[in-house]
This record gives C-alpha cells, structure tokens and sequence, in this order.
C-alpha cells in the first residue's frame, strides 16, 4: 500500500513509520513546514511544505495514497502552550485543505488522530463514540472542529475518513522532548521539585503507543471499515494518586507525594468497546512496565528535561542559580576592579624611570579588557584609568591645575577613543564569527537535506529502474509472464494461457473460448467459476456490441454493466478468422479504460503468437498424430493429451471426463470413430489407449458424461466413465 503521513516530527511520527516500513508499505511523508530538520531513513519521499500550501492538491495527484494519516493532535508544528489562539486558526486552515486536496483525489482513505481532549467534562460512565463532544481550551476547540470537518465530508460526499481518538497516550519521550501525558507532567515535576502534585478524585485510562500503533494499523488496512469513528482505549482505569505511586516506586529517590484531592470527581475515560468488537486487542504495554521505561529514561537525562533553575528543586535551588546568574554577570567587572590594581602600580613606577616613563600602562589597560570583553568593559575600564592618573597627578599639583591643563584632555580623549574603536572592533568581530557560525550551521543542514534528497532520488532511480522490467504494466513483464507459454507443450498451451491472462490482468475471473464455427464458440479453459456463467457453449454473434468491436479487432469494454457480458473481451485472429475470444470479469470500474484496453490488446498479440505456433507445430504432425484414415488419436498423442486436460483440471482451470468404448477391435475402430463423432462435439476427441478406444469430452462434468455414454449406447455402444487420466 501508498501510505501518507501528515505530521512534524516526533517519537510517534518515528515509531508509524517503522511499523509501515516493516509491514512492506511505501511511506511518504509531508513535513507540514518549510524548512524540517528531521531526516528519516524509512521513508520513500519527504515534502516540506507548510499544510496551507497550494502544492498539497499537486502532492495527493502525484502519490494517489491509499491512506492518508493525519496527526491531528499529536502534530507538532504547533504550540499549543504558547500560542494557543493563533495556531487554532491555523490548525483548523491546514486541516480545510487538506480535506480538500484529498477530496479531489477521491481514493484512498484519511485517518484523523484526535485525542480524549475534546472531552472537557467529567463523566460518570466511559465515553462512547457518539458522545457530543464538549472542548475546552484553544487545542480542544481546534481538534473539534478537525473532527467535524472529517466527519462532514464523510456525510455529505461519502468520503473514506476515519476518526480515531486516543485515550491519553504516553510513550518515552525524545532527550530535551516535551510531552503532553500525565505520566511526562509528574516524572518531571518529581525531577523539578522533590515532589507530584496528585489528586486521587482525578481518574483515567492510558494507552502506550506501541499498542496504539497496532490497533490503529489495524484501522488503516481493513478494506472495510464498520463505522467513521474508533475510540483507542486500554479501558483501564488509573487515577492521578496512583500514578504517583506507581512513579515513586521506580524513581528510587526521595520523592514526596502531596496529596491536593480536592473538588468533585474528574472522571474521563474513553470506551473502546466498538473497537474490541470488530478487531481482537490484547494490551501488551501495562502501566508498570511503560511507566518504569519512561522514569528510567527521564532519571539518565534528566539534564535535559530540566533547566539551569529547576537542577536541584525547591527555593534553595531557584535561589541558587539566581545567585550563579549574577556572579557570571560581575565577573567581567570584578577582572576589570582587580587588574586596576597591578596597573595602577606599574603606573607609578613608570613615572620616575629612565626607561618606561613613556610607556603609558593605563593605555594598556584599557586596549586590554576592549580587546577581551568588547566596547562596555573598555569604557568601564577607561573611567578607572582616568581616576587613576588623576589622583597619582595630585600627588604634585592641585585638582584644579589638572583641570586647566589641555594635556589632560588629550590624553582623556586618545584613552577613551582607542578603547571605544578597539572594544568596537572586536564586538563586530565577534558578531561576525556568530553570525558565520549560524550560517555554517544552517548550511550544514541544507546540506544535510540535500543529501537526505540524494538519497530519496537514488531510491526513486532504482526503484524505476526496476519498474520498467517489473512493474505489472510494463512490456517487459508482460513478455516474461507471457513467454512462460513457450515451455509447456502445444496440447497445454490454451490451458496455462487462462492462468497467465489472469496474472497479467489481475483478474481472477478469465475465460478462453475457442470459436466452433462462423457462430459460435466452446469455453475451452476458465480460471472461476463466474468466469463460466456464460455457459460452456455461446453463440457469440448474437452478442452484438460485443461482436461488433472483436470483428473490427478492437477490445470490447462493458461500460454499460451489461449482466450477460463479460467486463472486457478480444478476440485472438489467425490470418482472417477468429480463433478465439478472451473473456474478464471481475475489474474494477476504475480499471476499465483505455490503457488497460492496450495491455490486453498486447498480451492477446502474445498469446496469438503461441497458440498459432501450437497450431502450426500440430498440423504438421498430423500424419503421425491420427491412426491411420481415422480422426483417432494414435496412443502417444492421446496419452499427452489426456495428460494436460487432466492436470489443468486439478488446477482449476477446465472440466473433462473420459470415456471407455468396451469391445471394439483392431479393425472395427475405423467404423466405430465414424458413428462416435457424430454423437460428439467439435471440441471432443477420441484416441488408442492400452489398445482400447477412449473419448476425451472437454469441459463436460460427469452428468454431461453420461449422456454422452447414453448416444453411445443407443448406436450399440457400451461406455464406462472413467475418474482418473489411465
């Protein structure tokens, strides 16, 4: 099967496509964004387009899937948490055209993942499928509306789609990931706090994705499908006290359990019933085993599920990591108030010298702490360079000197620029090497999608490589399949032609009329029982639209449904005379067309081919064939011909019974084959067997047997039926 799934990435997402994958179905995948960073090994090709793209209608033409499965609710192009209003308008868009783009389609079937969500009440009893649904909350509301659009075209335009709401599905999370299940909201409020918050009035069910995966497989490949709506439920009830429990006791950390039971009872468990009625479930996840997965997992990396303020828990840790934040924040200023000191020193030591009196230490300083921390550290530092040369110069003269000298301001003036430039510089520098470093990184991953599209092409090369010898259309198939007649003998050909018409076709239902006389034709072989309905004997010219088209050469196709007609026929020619007519039932509408017409016309050229070489190879063999001056069969020829009708008569694929002529002589068969076939038909034969005289009556059961055997014996004939080829 063509399966389409429709869904950001995820463990989900992941964990679908496996199971398609394992199962032989070619999966394809629209991303639902422009720019997905998500590669997956399994999937024949990957769309990144957004849903409310016009591409979505040229997607559906292009793949033609037989089933469509939509997220829906586990879709993670959307933010429910933060953006709650904006993505239900958007949600609710993409939904309309994808509905609409499958809708134009018209094949295949949609499957529309909801959850217990759209349930917002409480409720005393399970909740069934034909419960008014009752949202609350921007997501609710949005998957609501989701459902009623599926629903709507399922009503109005008979559409195959089917909503299959999940009963709180939990599963281990990805490293860093965010789920929404009560089991994820718990183990992390235990990593976070030293403690779960749990109310034992609250009750529910869970089901473990593994499971849900299975039974929603079941969904997608079921050729008829009961009912439009399924509730996934492991019916199980459980409430919030004792999953907290159930999490202590796998956690193997001093966790404290807060009991808040306070309000009215919150029940909310979805009643799967409908679906254990149609398909056998057994739940193969319980609540012990999946719990301590996900706990087990979450404690090895809890580092990525916490933030810097939650590692810790409590008060004293969001405490401490303020503390941690401001520290890292003062760094830079302590440096810059801790170097001040060395270099006010040398400063003051320089003055006097011979040798560094005009080496300016402060100038120093600040091209320092610019070239280290940027433009705000150099000015910082150049404040405290000039208080520093101010008080050492009040070491000899007055403040108010120092005011008056323009040395002073010069030297102010070449401290601050240097360091404002400098500082400068290398903050662009380092917004330069960032914004390098991002585009390296997002090159790496167009690079990393062109590669996933490498491969995807690749696979497609192959893959229709391999199509134009073995796809079931191709020449090339059609030759190998039909070039198989060549290895049987020329007696069997017709028989084996039936079976091969029926592989080629993909019908289960082919008949082989061989054409008597100007009027009629005999069924010859037939591979169904329907495909004999028409009768064993017909006379073809009287079915008027279909002789009309077999005599011009042309395939005949039943768009009209006529009962007595078969679906498709063609005629196979030898020189100017029909020889026989190949008859199908059992294809569908959709098939009826003109390139079938074509693939039927060419496999009736193939088989022409064989049986006229058949024909050709036993007319030449005539002589050696016939006893002598008789229609009689000599006992070779008999032999494999008796052969052949009995093996495809095991297979199915023709009826025939065999007759022994008692008492007749050497010399009295020439006289008797005279008065034997003008009680038999065209189609039948007689031929030497063990010295005996035998009559071969194709597709006659044994109730035509013995009426034969009774012209027979009033022309003074005795007969006995014989079961089994002798």
């Amino acid at each position: 099967m063509v399966i389409l799934l429709i869904g950001g990435g995820s463990v989900l997402m992941n964990a679908m496509i496996d199971k398609l994958n394992k199962n032989g179905h070619r999966v394809y995948l629209l991303t639902g964004q422009r720019a997905s960073r998500f590669s997956y090994k399994h999937v024949f090709e990957k769309y990144d387009f957004p849903y409310e793209s016009e591409s979505i209608k040229d997607i559906f033409e292009s793949i033609r899937p037989d089933v469509t499965m939509f997220m829906g609710a586990y879709d993670t192009n959307y933010d429910w948490e933060n953006k709650g209003r904006q993505e239900s308008v958007r949600y609710v868009a993409g939904v309309m055209n994808i509905l609409l783009a499958f809708s134009m389609v018209k094949t295949g079937r949609l499957i529309y993942f909801s959850c217990e969500e759209v349930f917002g009440n409480a409720y005393i009893d399970d909740i069934g499928e034909e419960e008014p649904v009752s949202p609350k909350g921007f997501k609710a509301l949005a998957l609501a509306q989701g459902e009623e659009v599926c629903a709507n075209y399922h009503r109005t335009q008979s559409m195959d789609t089917v909503i299959v709401r999940f009963d709180h599905m939990y599963w281990v999370p990805e490293k860093g990931g965010h789920e929404d299940s009560p089991c994820f909201h718990m183990i992390l409020e235990g990593l976070k706090t030293g403690r779960i918050s749990a109310n034992s009035r609250n009750s529910f069910s869970m089901i473990h994705m593994k499971d849900a995966i299975e039974f929603v497989y079941k969904v997608a490949v079921d050729a008829n499908l009961q009912h439009a709506c399924y509730h996934i439920s492991s019916m199980d009830e459980i409430n919030e006290m004792q999953l907290a429990e159930l999490i202590v006791r796998y956690m193997g950390e001093k966790v404290e359990i807060v009991d808040n039971s306070v309000g009215e009872n919150h029940r909310l468990l979805l009643n799967g019933k409908r679906y254990q009625k149609v398909y056998p479930m057994k739940i193969f996840v319980q609540y012990d085993t999946g719990v301590q997965k996900i706990v087990q997992y979450m404690k090895n990396h809890r580092e990525s599920f916490l933030k810097d303020e939650d590692i810790g828990g409590g008060k004293f840790g969001k405490l401490l990591h303020n503390v941690r934040v401001i520290i890292r924040k003062l760094i830079p200023f302590a440096e810059n108030c801790i170097c001040f000191i060395p270099f006010f020193m040398l400063n003051n030591r320089a003055v006097g010298s011979q040798y560094f009196s005009r080496l300016d230490f402060y100038l120093l300083y600040v091209l320092l702490f610019a070239i280290v921390h940027g433009q705000q550290q150099a000015l910082i530092s150049a404040v405290f360079a000039v208080c520093g040369y101010c008080f050492r110069q009040m070491y000899n003269r007055t403040g108010f000197e120092i005011l008056l000298d323009y040395n002073t301001y010069v030297w102010i003036a070449q401290l601050f620029i240097l360091g404002m430039v400098v500082g400068y510089m290398r903050d662009q520098l380092k917004y330069i090497k960032e914004e390098n470093e991002e585009k390296i990184g997002y090159l790496h991953g167009k690079l990393n999608d062109i590669e996933d599209i490498n491969d995807s092409n690749i696979r497609m090369k192959q893959s229709f490589e391999m199509q134009v010898m073995n796809q079931k259309d191709s020449l090339g198939k059609i030759y190998e399949i039909a070039s198989r007649l060549d290895a049987y003998a020329p007696e069997e050909v017709l028989f084996y032609a039936a079976e091969m018409l029926s592989k080629l076709m993909e019908s289960k239902d082919v008949a082989i009329y061989t054409v008597a006389n100007g009027d009629y034709a005999r069924l010859f072989s037939s591979t169904s029982k329907e495909a004999r309905k028409l009768g064993n004997s017909i006379k073809y010219t009287s079915m008027e639209l279909m002789y009309n088209e077999l005599k011009e050469r042309r395939v005949y196709i039943n768009k009209t449904l006529e009962d007595k007609l078969p679906l498709m026929a063609s005629a196979v020619y030898e020189a100017e005379e029909m020889q026989l007519i190949l008859m199908l039932w059992g294809i569908p509408w959709q098939r009826m067309t003109l390139a079938e017409a074509n693939r039927l016309t060419v496999i009736g050229a193939l088989v022409q081919n064989t049986v006229v070489r058949a024909n050709r190879y036993l007319e030449a063999l005539r002589d050696q064939r016939y006893v002598e001056e008789t229609n009689v069969l000599d006992e070779e020829a008999f032999a494999h011909l008796t052969k052949a009708f009995f093996e495809a008569r095991d297979k199915g694929l023709t009826e025939c019974s065999l007759l022994e002529v008692a008492g007749i002589g050497r010399y009295d068969r020439k006289e008797a084959a005279v008065i034997l076939s003008s009680q038999m038909r065209q189609s039948d034969y007689l031929g030497i067997l063990h010295g005996n005289l035998y009559a071969l009556l194709s597709n006659t059961d044994q109730e035509g047997a013995r009426s034969v055997m009774e012209r027979f014996a009033s022309k003074g004939y005795h007969s006995e039926l014989k079961r089994e080829a002798v």
